[in-house]
């Protein structure tokens, strides 16, 4: 299984089992262990890791020992500090801090509760472990970006000077992001001259003219922001027969039309149906081989264009907009959708008053992902689902 996939399977391991870890050592053993294992760093292999690891140096108190120490040829290359799942990870690093700043070879150090993973080094001060993390992923809304991350640091890629690059990378966007929002999304004076300097405007940029024009440059972001979003949304696509891949449309529509099947104008593909499927793309990766498809009731979203392995079926045309999956909403999948902020409705259809809201359920989606993939579920003698 490629590191990917081992990743998206453990996304829906955490979330089952992180309510029964009730010590430090069972969220080890149930959720840590599986993340440095998918890395390459087997537990089983004292080689790669060991745990509770001791060494002499200055600066560590006597019989001091980190929980987990990943090597790489015979050489220390990165400390894990373990916490219970319960645990907050905030202001708990001194002792991995005191492991770090002793050894220099190693230059990244990781805090962890299982779900949780904060990612440190040493931009500021050589040798000295930075106060804040680089790299923070949180397996309960983990992202196909956090999973490329993480995978830079498998056992058989761990680069030290490259993780270093990265760290630096994510602190510069952080600062950049940072600057993004004060100057463009606020608008501040100096972005709003710098708009109207490049502009066709002949007029003096005095304090009252810049004040003036202030609320219409906010006014351009919003709209070019807008329509930045609108025209990444997927277009709709044409029915198809069951078990065959549905064809993409190549009839042109814009991104906030609605597009009217030429064979069935009963059908409308609205907006929200195509948000819906961007949503879920955007949650599972574009490698997942999704499709989405029209019907005159609902919107679905199917796995390889069959219609009988269908994830979610969306009824927007509801007074209630609503979400049905191909899992049974289990007492773990309640409680996502609970934590979620969201109700269930008839039909255990999950209320969406926005498609947006479909993302706080990433673990669902994931679930009826590997459903759909699942050839054991789709077997004759088990009976196959209805077309969608």
């Amino acid at each position: 299984m490629e590191f990917a996939e081992r990743m998206k399977s453990h996304i829906a391991h955490v979330r089952n089992v992180s309510e029964h870890c009730d010590s430090e050592e069972t969220t080890k053993q149930a959720l840590i262990l599986p993340v440095l294992d998918a890395l390459g760093f087997s537990p089983f292999d004292p080689l790669k890791v060991r745990a509770e690891f001791a060494a002499d140096f200055p600066g560590v108190k006597f019989n001091e020992r980190v929980d987990y120490s990943l090597f790489c040829n015979g050489v220390p290359v990165m400390f894990i500090e373990a916490k219970s799942v319960k645990e907050n990870l905030t202001n708990h690093a001194p002792q991995l801090s005191r492991y770090f700043n002793s050894v220099p070879e190693v230059t990244i150090a990781a805090i962890t509760n299982g779900r949780e993973w904060r990612f440190f080094t040493d931009l500021v001060a050589k040798n000295v472990m930075d106060k804040e993390p680089f790299l923070v992923v949180d397996f309960s809304r983990i992202s196909n970006g956090d999973i490329e991350q993480l995978a830079r640091f498998r056992h058989d890629q761990f680069q030290p000077d490259a993780l270093r690059t990265l760290a630096e990378e994510s602190v510069y966007l952080a600062a950049f992001k940072d600057v993004i929002k004060k100057s463009v999304l606020d608008c501040s004076d100096d972005f709003v001259r710098f708009v109207a300097n490049h502009s066709s405007i002949q007029r003096t940029l005095t304090v009252r003219f810049v004040e003036a024009i202030t609320p219409i440059v906010k006014q351009a972001v919003a709209q070019s922001m807008s329509e930045r979003v609108a025209h990444s949304f997927a277009e709709p696509v044409t029915p198809a027969a069951p078990d065959q891949p549905a064809a993409a449309s190549s009839v042109e529509v814009s991104a906030t039309d609605d597009y009217v099947d030429p064979h069935n104008p009963r059908i409308v593909t609205t907006e929200a149906e195509r948000r819906i499927f961007a949503i879920v793309s955007d949650i599972v990766g574009d490698a997942a081989e999704l499709v989405g498809k029209d019907t005159e009731t609902y919107y679905s979203v199917l796995y390889q264009g069959k219609v009988n392995r269908w994830l979610l079926r969306y009824f927007g045309a509801r007074k209630n907009p609503g979400v049905q999956f191909c899992v049974p909403l289990t007492d773990v999948r309640l409680k996502e959708v609970a934590r979620a902020g969201l109700q269930v409705g008839p039909g255990d259809a999950i209320l969406l008053a926005s498609p947006e809201h479909l993302s706080r359920i990433p673990g669902i989606v994931f679930d009826a992902l590997e459903h759909a993939r699942n050839d054991a579920n789709f077997k004759r003698a088990g009976g196959d689902h209805q077309g969608a």
